[in-house]
């Protein structure tokens, strides 16, 4: 005779979506982003509930959440606790691209979604009706069309300018995005998304070459919109922002380039109703900012740039989008002297046959922190020269 144990409270609870187990594309910082999630709710008077299936977390231990459900981050599990325990809501902004693509059927079964609406995650999730809203608001970015067949990409490839950037919506990590430079290589890049994500609306973007690429973490309440960080890469563009060395505060970018990165995220924040965290990567070439994409929820670099700045980005991110607090009722004061370094982890001595050339399909197991004085610093100076090396082929 099967006995729940669960005996569901009578007070006003809060789910919030973990992100699975660790793999690649997606690290244990999201673990990060959703145990400070959790005490803020709880801080909040709510009853948190965490949903996760990850014994080396933090987020699953037993005294972190009010509940824990050690169940896998489907659908089918999901639903049944929702039944059982009748949330206010759930949080799908604190475990990655695995708990934002369940925002959806959430919003289907009428269940509310706490912070950004399903709709507004999903103009930025859409790559084609973010470009449309880029469009509308006279946002600079690359070149793009949308395809359901060879044919259809092989016509928008033609149209933008090769090289071409080819990926697919809602993917986890830059999976099977690819660059191509040709007919031939765009018909085997998109042969094989629709063979392993079929029915899947394939993007094409012109590829931006030889460009610097940056990207901005912020927190919005509907507001105002608060700047946490701005991050320049250190690698080339092509190469995935989860496997690209980054630098905060930025160092190579000028004052007007910057000051238009922050423009476009304030905008684009208050354009799509952003309650709670927004991720925008940009590019820039020849003094001109592109966007390239937009990500409604915590990213790779929120924990980062919490732990260099030494502010709980993410206690005041959840409160925000629980309506509990403002962001002007808080007082927050980074503190950083001279640079912190994001330098990818790999794990490629467990995979030893693997290609291990970098590009925009992410391929690193997580994330380690560096502090440096200056940029006179000699570890520094070699990953920068590097990097130069490279740009110059």
């Amino acid at each position: 005779m099967l006995h729940n144990e669960s005996i569901p409270s009578q007070k006003k609870k809060i789910i919030v979506l973990g992100s699975g187990p660790n793999r690649i594309g997606q690290g244990i910082e999201f673990d990060y982003c959703c145990t400070h999630g959790l005490l803020a709710i709880k801080e909040c008077g709510y009853e948190a509930i965490m949903i996760n299936c990850n014994p080396e977390t933090v987020s699953t231990d037993f005294d972190i959440a009010d509940k824990l459900y050690f169940e896998p981050v489907y659908w089918e599990h999901l639903w049944e606790i929702i039944e059982h325990e009748k949330p206010e809501g759930v949080i799908v902004q604190l475990g990655g691209q695995t708990a934002l693509k369940l925002a959806k059927r959430l919003h289907e079964k009428g269940i509310k979604i706490i912070g950004t609406s399903f709709d507004d995650m999903d103009i930025a999730e859409d790559r084609g009706r973010f470009s449309d809203l880029l469009e509308q608001m006279h946002i600079p970015f690359p070149k793009y069309g949308t395809a359901f067949t060879t044919d259809d990409a092989i016509e928008v490839a033609n149209e933008v300018g090769y090289p071409v950037l080819v990926r697919p919506s809602y993917v986890l990590g830059g999976q099977r995005m690819r660059i191509v430079i040709n007919d031939e290589e765009l018909e085997k890049s998109v042969l094989s998304l629709l063979k392993h994500l079929p029915g899947n609306k394939i993007l094409i973007d012109h590829f931006l070459d030889r460009c610097q690429e940056a990207e901005i973490d912020a927190i919005c309440d509907g507001e105002d919109v608060y700047i946490m960080g701005i991050m320049e890469h250190i690698e080339p563009a092509g190469i995935h922002s989860g496997d690209s060395h980054s630098v905060l505060p930025v160092f190579n970018l000028g004052k007007l380039e910057v000051e238009e990165m922050v423009d476009i995220a304030k905008k684009l924040a208050l354009k799509l109703n952003i309650r709670g965290l927004i991720n925008i990567q940009f590019a820039i070439k020849e003094g001109k900012v592109f966007v390239i994409e937009a990500n409604p929820r915590a990213s790779r670099t929120t924990p980062f740039i919490a732990k260099a700045y030494g502010v709980p980005f993410l206690n005041i991110a959840t409160k925000v989008m629980l309506g509990a607090a403002k962001l002007k009722d808080f007082k927050i004061e980074p503190k950083l002297e001279g640079y912190a370094v994001k330098e990818p982890v790999f794990s490629f001595n467990k995979f030893p046959n693997v290609n291990k050339e970098l590009g925009p399909e992410m391929k690193s197991t997580g994330e380690a922190i560096r502090f440096i004085k200056n940029l006179r610093d000699p570890w520094f100076r070699q990953l920068y020269k590097e990097r130069s090396m490279h740009l110059s082929k």
